[in-house]
């Protein structure tokens, strides 16, 4: 186990910063320049050494303000280690535990969070284990403002791999839901997408869903639930949000296709300025030709947006758009008028009645 003092390649180990099922995180400092700190992380299990690998072959190209940076990689060494940029602060857990966050804060957050995750999937990785802990926020943040460029970073890409592997690594830690390794990613599975936690292939969109997640939490404190939008449990949320959320934790093929798109959606929409006055009005009415609506193309009957053939429900105005709603008997939520099985609680819809 290591200890403080310990020599760690270049690095002396100073004080333990996280200790987890298969490793730990320690404030290091170079062995000869005292005053240069860094986070050095060491397995404490064998089974931990791949994820390290990994994670130092992931992150190795990685150069972004929104993720933390690689310094050193030995996975070979005698104590073998990962030696990343020190980032003094917190993590996002404790500000969503505290609900210290405003709205505008969350949105902050999130974008940067999204920037750093944009960097890596093009870059050919996707992280897998998007939750608060892995969301790294810096003191600055608090005197310069969560908007301040690189005060947050994403971190522990220890899953991350490229986008054509399965799941199966995320989930294999354990053979039994009552070991250790099971108990250490209970969490995260609440942050997977349904495609990831059924071991199905999986694409930058699962960490969409997981941001998604994250976004709820900070906004309302609470992990989400059914089919409860951040508004319903904080009411400061704006209708933005809501869509923003409901257009990341959804089926894959409904869900943003990328982060970029995530992001974009997180932006105020700009306000449209007034238009000049008149300076007198025109002699004769002018006509305006009607424009029939393109064919094949669903519209709102109140709102008149585009929707989705198969959404219940506006996702502009919230009107309701069939007869019949058609919802989960387990969890309540609202899948589609084709789904065989619930994707958030996998409960069978066929031999259920499933309108309301």
């Amino acid at each position: 186990m290591p200890s403080p003092n310990q020599r760690v390649g270049e690095y002396v180990l100073q004080d333990r910063i996280n200790r987890g099922t298969f490793g730990e995180v320690w404030k290091a400092h170079h062995h000869v320049w005292v005053d240069q700190f860094v986070a050095v992380k060491v397995p404490t299990d064998p089974q931990y050494l791949r994820n390290l690998q990994r994670e130092g072959v992931a992150i190795h190209g990685l150069v972004h303000p929104n993720i933390v940076r690689a310094i050193g990689f030995d996975p070979y060494a005698e104590t073998p280690y990962l030696a990343m940029e020190f980032v003094p602060g917190t993590s996002l857990r404790p500000l969503i535990q505290n609900r210290s966050l405003s709205i505008p804060d969350a949105v902050a957050i999130m974008r940067q969070v999204l920037a750093g995750l944009s960097h890596a999937h093009k870059n050919g990785i996707v992280h897998r284990d998007v939750k608060p802990e892995n969301v790294l926020v810096h003191e600055r943040a608090f005197s310069e403002g969560f908007a301040s460029e690189g005060v947050v970073k994403v971190t522990d890409f220890g899953l991350g791999r490229a986008a054509t592997d399965t799941a199966q690594g995320s989930i294999a830690y354990s053979a039994s839901l009552d070991s250790p390794e099971a108990r250490e990613i209970a969490g995260t599975l609440d942050y997977m997408a349904p495609e990831q936690r059924g071991g199905a292939p999986v694409d930058p969109r699962a960490d969409v869903y997981a941001c998604g997640v994250v976004l709820y939490e900070m906004l309302t404190g609470e992990r989400p639930a059914g089919t409860d939008l951040p508004s319903d449990l904080n009411r400061s949320v704006p209708k933005m949000l809501d869509e923003a959320f409901r257009r990341s934790y959804a089926r894959l093929d409904k869900r943003y296709g990328s982060a970029d798109e995530f992001a974009a959606a997180l932006r105020p929409t700009p306000a449209i300025p007034p238009l000049p006055p008149r300076t007198a009005a025109p002699p004769h009415p002018v006509a305006v030709p009607h424009r029939p609506l393109a064919a094949g193309v669903r519209h709102c009957p109140q709102c008149r947006q585009v929707v989705d053939p198969g959404d219940q429900f506006c996702m502009h105005c919230g009107i309701q758009l069939v007869e019949n709603v058609r919802r989960c008997p387990q969890c309540g939520a609202y899948p589609d008028a084709a789904d065989q099985y619930c994707i958030f609680c996998g409960q069978s819809l066929t031999a259920h009645s499933t309108t309301a």
